[in-house]
């Protein structure tokens, strides 16, 4: 057995501290993130007069978990159909998250799907929840759904093909796009319609670029690395189009436009939406920095510095989308 010399087991140590420093900044990060979603309720509420839901800031953590495990693999699954259409790529590809990513998803769903048993109030004990009750309702319905759907996502990612949890993840948000637009709502089919599109592009968008930036870093400088990531860059830009047109109708459905200006300083809805409107034109401004890096720089791999703060935005963008989903919706004014 060949022993490390001591000048190759010096020349590991900053290795290995560099990457014990980058998951202890990590995690730092998730914790601070995680306080979006827990304290974010409280923030919006205050002052509007309007009353929350029991248990909103849990529920809001759990959407937003369920919106992230649906971005990783539905970008990992879109990424590596975008390598395949490149010539000559490096060997090897990142670890898959997904099933990790599916893993996450069916914890959150499972626990949303404990609130709706018990009638939309958060259950203290196991003997609370009526499991029985889901298939009474439309809601639980859907929540059973979303639970399953995760679990079967798993299942396929752990298959020898794991490109068919693309339809358990497609039955996710679905799912999703119902229960975001009840029965009772004025043209339920269209919200539905507008959501499916909006949080598929959203996915899409979210979760490509952070599997674009894990293969860039796994493939190391190379051509295929630059074409890789310019032809992310052009999709993004279609995918921004999309969920901005599907962002302002929706907006525009629930709070109609001789109002919207009231609505996005005197409610916890709109107060979150005006966040989250500021955050993806942040996004967008980094996009665009990354591209100009991408055309013009003599590396155009430069353009990854851009990338990384852009999809850290991004995560935030989802923690503050779990939000939204969790607050009391705006009075659609005549």
């Amino acid at each position: 057995m060949i022993k490390p010399t001591a000048g190759e087991a010096e020349a590991g140590k900053p290795v290995r501290r560099s990457r014990a420093g980058r998951a202890v900044a990590v995690l730092v990060l998730v914790a601070l993130a995680a306080l979006i979603p827990l304290l974010g309720p409280s923030v919006a509420l205050h002052g509007t007069g309007e009353a929350a839901a029991p248990g909103v800031s849990g529920i809001a953590l759990l959407r937003a978990i369920l919106f992230a495990a649906l971005c990783v693999p539905v970008g990992e699954l879109f990424v590596k159909r975008l390598a395949r259409s490149l010539p000559d790529t490096p060997q090897g590809v990142p670890r898959s998250w997904a099933p990790y990513a599916a893993a996450a998803g069916f914890v959150a769903a499972l626990g949303l799907a404990s609130v709706v048993s018990t009638g939309n109030l958060v259950p203290h004990s196991l003997a609370d929840i009526n499991v029985g009750g889901l298939y009474d309702s439309r809601d639980g319905k859907l929540a059973l759904v979303e639970v399953n759907a995760f679990l079967a996502a798993g299942l396929c990612a752990l298959s020898r093909r794991p490109a068919t949890q693309a339809w358990p993840l497609a039955a996710v948000i679905t799912a999703e796009a119902l229960r975001a637009h009840p029965t009772s709502e004025h043209s339920p089919l269209l919200g539905s319609g507008l959501t499916v599109v909006h949080l598929t592009c959203a996915t899409l968008w979210s979760g490509s670029l952070l599997h674009t930036l894990r293969t860039l870093r796994r493939w190391g400088p190379s051509e295929a690395g630059a074409a890789l990531l310019g032809l992310y860059a052009r999709v993004a830009a279609v995918l921004l189009a999309v969920i901005t047109a599907t962002g302002v109708w929706s907006s525009l459905r629930r709070m109609p436009l001789h109002t919207i200006l009231d609505q996005l300083t005197t409610t916890a809805y709109g107060r979150t939406l005006l966040a989250k409107v500021i955050l993806v034109a942040t996004v967008a401004l980094l996009a665009l920095w990354a591209r100009i890096r991408l055309r013009r720089a003599t590396d155009p791999l430069t353009a990854c510095s851009p990338a990384r703060v852009e999809v850290a935005a991004l995560g935030v963008v989802v923690l503050v989308s779990g939000l939204l989903t969790a607050l009391p919706l705006p009075i659609r004014w005549s």
